[in-house]
C-alpha cells in the first residue's frame, strides 16, 4: 500500500481499472447519449427499405419500373373502333361494292334492254337508268338493313356495316343516306361522270381517316364498315 491509496498491485498496467473505460469513451456499439448504435451488418432504421425478395403492397409500382401493358385514359387503340372491332379497309370494302353492283346491276340491265329495246331512244334509256338506280338502291338498303349491315359482296369479303355508335343493326334511313350517292347517276349525260367523281372522293377520305371511315359514312351519323 502506498501513500494516496495507489496500489500498483490492483492495476498494474497503470490505467483504469479491468472493465472500466476511460473518461469520455463508450463501449464499443453504444452511443454517447444512450442510443443503441446498429451491430455488424445491421441497417440503420431511417425510411426503413423492403426486405430482399419482397414484392410492393398491392397497387403500388416499383419505383423506376414502367407500367407495361396498361392503357392511359381516353387513349385508342390504333385500328379498333366501336366495341374493339376492326376497321375494314379500302380495297375489300371497293370489291366488295363492285360485286354487289354487278350482282344487280347486270340482271335489271338486261331485263330492262328486253322489255324497252336495245335501242329504245333516249327515253328508254332514262327510264333504264331509273329502274336500275331504284333497284340498286333498294338491293342496298333491304340487305344491309335484313343481314345485319351484309350485303352479298360484303359476306363474300368478311365484311359488314355497323350504325352510328356501334350499333349491330342499322335502320333504313341510315343505310339510305350512305347510299344516297348512287342517285346522282339519274342526272342527264354527266351523272355518271359525277358518281364516279363521287366515288374516287369516298376512296380517298376512307384512306386518309383513321378509322375509315368515309364521307358517306359520315354523311349517314357515323356508320363504319367492320371486319366480321
Amino acid at each position: 500500500m502506498t501513500s494516496g491509496g495507489y496500489d500498483p498491485n490492483q492495476n498494474p498496467q497503470g490505467g483504469q481499472p479491468y472493465g472500466q473505460q476511460p473518461y469520455g469513451q463508450q463501449p464499443y456499439g453504444q452511443d454517447p447519449y444512450g442510443q443503441q448504435q446498429p451491430q455488424y451488418g445491421q441497417q440503420p432504421q431511417y425510411g426503413q427499405q423492403p426486405q430482399y425478395g419482397q414484392q410492393p403492397q398491392y397497387g403500388q409500382q416499383p419505383y423506376g419500373q414502367p407500367d407495361y401493358g396498361q392503357q392511359q385514359y381516353g387513349q385508342q387503340p390504333y385500328g379498333e373502333h366501336y366495341g374493339g372491332v376492326t376497321p375494314g379497309e379500302l380495297l375489300p370494302r371497293l370489291g366488295a361494292r363492285i360485286i354487289d353492283t354487278l350482282i344487280v346491276g347486270i340482271p335489271v340491265s338486261i331485263v330492262m334492254n328486253l322489255i324497252l329495246g336495245f335501242d329504245g331512244g333516249i327515253g328508254a334509256s332514262l327510264i333504264s337508268n331509273l329502274v336500275t338506280t331504284a333497284a340498286i338502291l333498294g338491293y342496298f338498303v333491304g340487305m344491309e338493313v335484313t343481314q345485319g349491315g351484309a350485303t352479298l359482296g360484303k359476306k363474300m369479303l368478311g365484311l359488314r356495316v355497323v350504325a352510328p355508335g356501334g350499333a349491330p343493326s342499322i335502320d333504313p334511313v341510315t343505310s339510305l343516306k350512305r347510299n344516297l350517292f348512287y342517285a346522282v347517276s339519274l342526272v342527264p349525260c354527266i351523272g355518271g361522270l359525277i358518281t364516279l367523281g363521287l366515288s374516287i372522293y369516298i376512296a380517298i377520305t376512307i384512306e386518309q381517316d383513321p378509322n375509315k371511315q368515309g364521307w358517306h359514312d359520315k354523311f349517314a351519323g357515323g356508320t363504319q364498315v367492320v371486319k366480321g
